[in-house]
Order: C-alpha cells, then structure tokens, then sequence
C-alpha cells in the first residue's frame, strides 16, 4: 500500500534536480547580497522579486509534476504559488519602503516555512533526510519572524541577514537535492 509521504518522496526523487537549482538559487541571491552590500533599494528589490520567482516557478513546476502521485501536491503547488504572488508584488511596486518589503519577505519566510515543515512531516516515515527540509523550515520560520519583530535593523543588518538566510536554506536544499539523489539512483 503506498502511503501519503511515499508519493510526495517519489515527487522530490524525480525533481530532485530543482531542489539542486532552489539551493542554487538561493545560495547565489545570498553571496551576490554579501559581495555588493551597497546595492540599491531598487536593485535589492529587482534582485529578491527575481529569486522569490524564480523559486515560486520551480516549486509549482514540481508540485504540478507530482499530481498524479500525490493528494496533497496542493501543498507544495500553494508554496509555488505564494513565491510566485510574491514576486509579483515585489515588480508591480519596486518604489516600496524597506519596510514594506522587511514584511514581503517575513510573510513569505514564514509562510514557506510552515509549508515545508508541513511536507517533511509527511515525509518522517519514507525517506531519511526529511530532517534537512524541517530545518530549512524552521530556518524560514525564524528568519521571517527576526524581520517581523525587529524591522528597525537597519538596511545593512537586513542586507547580511538576507544573505545569510539564503545561503543557509540554499545549502539545506542543495543537501536535500543530493540526499534525495541518492535515493533515487
């Protein structure tokens, strides 16, 4: 009998390449934000709508694969979603405050977080490994609500913060990407 957790594992086995450009992604979102600390408002914004899309379009991508095998691929769909929604709203409005934009990604730390906690849940009985995608959870989960209660930090912190949150999670899902690699070969 196969259960909920086997078939979203198949889901991540067969896509297991963008959990890879994900982590990617992310960790390259993070090092150019360390390497160019003074970039602009504007271009941080360009730059975040650009990673939190593309993200978004990979974890439907995924999610839109895994259908078939999956009840609940809506979880993974609705994280895809959400980055995509996101994105969106950081092109449509590249004049917003820092503050604004603080929220923009504390909501959607946070809310991708508690989605992917969510499907490593599902995965604890299937598949070893499913510990790195809680943690780059609780990671997201942190992260959005450091930004939350603390918006004061200042353009600079918010900057390294942003860096060292994407270059964390991006290294959980390149692990992630070559765990769940292994298991499918």
């Amino acid at each position: 009998m196969e259960t909920i957790g086997n078939r979203l594992a198949v889901i991540l086995r067969r896509t297991w390449w963008m959990l890879l450009l994900r982590g990617l992604f992310a960790i390259a979102f993070g090092v150019l934000t360390w390497v160019l600390p003074g970039v602009s408002l504007a271009a941080l914004v360009l730059l975040f709508g650009a990673y939190v899309m593309a993200d978004g379009i990979l974890g439907v991508w995924s999610a839109v694969a895994g259908r078939k095998e999956h009840e609940h691929w809506w979880v993974m769909l609705l994280g895809g979603l959400l980055g995509i929604a996101v994105g969106l709203l950081t092109f449509l409005a590249p004049g917003v405050t820092a503050l604004v934009l603080l929220f923009y990604i504390a909501i959607w730390a946070i809310a991708t977080g508690v989605l992917q906690i969510v499907v490593a849940v599902r995965l604890r009985k299937e598949m070893s490994g499913e510990l790195l995608l809680i943690l780059a959870g609780l990671a997201s989960v942190l992260f959005g609500v450091l930004l939350v209660v603390r918006p004061e930090a200042g353009a600079l912190a918010v900057l390294w913060l942003i860096a060292t949150y994407a270059v964390f999670f991006g290294v959980l899902l390149v692990m992630l990407a070559l765990k769940v690699r292994s298991v499918a070969a």
